[in-house]
């Protein structure tokens, strides 16, 4: 199963849509890093690891690693450069709407993808459906989530149910 590494700000953007039970039923396995699970997401958020969330540790080379691309990632948080580290460790994917964050995984040589892909894939593999993402992202919206809203309601009118 294809392992991709989060940040926070998808699984919030993920959260305030009512989408968390449906992403834990994608055929991928998600994790975030262990210290940014503990200091951002512990507190309020424990359930998403019996909900399927997994916890990262980088080894001590992607941990100085991680050190200096806190150092030269300028408005990069230090946990978002956790992340980054840790998909580039698992050489995987990294979830992101960061656009800071999105533009240092792309230096580094790091796929990246967002809430839009996380999105169309519930639709692709018919977890959701085209409306029921149409009421994820107003959801998304009222709570001040930032997206491009043109952009990810087109989206879901390209999306093949029977390719996923």
């Amino acid at each position: 199963m294809q392992l991709l590494i989060s940040d926070t700000n998808i699984l919030i953007d993920l959260e305030e849509g009512k989408l968390m039970d449906e992403l834990f039923r994608l055929p991928y396995e998600f994790a975030v890093p262990d210290i940014l699970f503990a200091e951002e997401l512990e507190a309020q958020h424990r359930h998403l690891l019996d909900m399927g969330l997994s916890q990262g540790e980088l080894t001590s080379a992607t941990l100085h690693y991680a050190v200096a691309l806190i150092q030269r990632c300028s408005g990069v948080s230090r946990n978002d450069c956790f992340a980054l580290a840790l998909a580039r460790q698992e050489q995987c994917p990294l979830l992101t709407g960061d656009q800071r964050l999105r533009a240092a995984a792309d230096r580094e040589g790091v796929e990246v993808m967002g809430t839009l892909w996380i999105v169309n894939q519930l639709v692709c593999h018919q977890i959701i459906t085209r409306e029921e993402a149409k009421t994820a992202y107003a959801r998304m919206r009222e709570n001040g989530r930032r997206l491009p809203w043109q952009l990810a309601l087109s989206s879901l009118d390209r999306i093949d149910t029977h390719n996923p």
